[in-house]
């Protein structure tokens, strides 16, 4: 992230839209070892630049000493995608993007985790206060909840608990899931909400 922000003139939120678009968050999220550990933070950013633009910014990597807010940024969300399992994109999509960790920064000095404990707040915050992925897809595949009972066979009454969050779609028989995904066009794992699952 201190290349992308020092050198490159790109803020943090940006280029990390970059990174979810460029598959190079993907492989990060699957352990490629060229991803995981085969390159420095500047290189990663070079290969998303390149990735996602065509060209590569000329970056002096060897100009770095303070480390940033931006690195402990990109390190931060880097541990936390790693250790909850979560997919960047939703991190992301839950509140938990650069500048709201750069504004953590006063966390870089404490044990990881509490960032991830700061982190897991904000994500659980946002899933509380936010719709169900469920809900979201159906609205986006242009269902009412009683079209989607009808096409997919999945009760009403079933639904609506889902999207209410008075039942636990994380726990719905796999039969249900795939009715539903099946009819909404997605994944199972699509409709399953985030379990937070980094700190105690």
């Amino acid at each position: 992230m201190e290349a992308v922000h020092l050198d490159c003139g790109c803020n943090g939120d940006s280029f990390f839209t970059q990174f979810l678009s460029s598959g190079a968050a993907e492989q990060f999220e699957r352990g490629n070892p060229k991803f995981v550990g085969g390159m420095s933070g500047v290189e990663l950013a070079l290969d998303v630049f390149r990735r996602t633009t065509g060209q590569i910014p000329d970056v002096d990597a060897s100009a770095y000493g303070e480390k940033p807010p931006e690195y402990w940024a990109g390190w931060s969300l880097a541990y936390y995608q790693w250790e909850s399992g979560m997919p960047f994109r939703e991190i992301v999509s839950h509140g938990l993007t650069v500048s709201e960790v750069c504004s953590m920064y006063l966390l870089h000095e404490a044990d990881i985790s509490k960032f991830a404990e700061a982190a897991d707040k904000v994500i659980q915050k946002s899933i509380s206060d936010g719709e169900t992925n469920l809900k979201r897809i159906r609205r986006a595949n242009g269902f009412t909840q009683k079209q989607l009972a009808e096409v997919s066979g999945v009760a009403l009454r079933m639904i609506q608990l889902y999207e209410q969050r008075q039942n636990d779609i994380n726990k719905a028989q796999v039969s249900t899931l795939s009715r539903l995904a099946r009819s909404l066009n997605c994944r199972l794992e699509d409709l399953m909400e985030p379990q937070i699952v980094t700190s105690g």
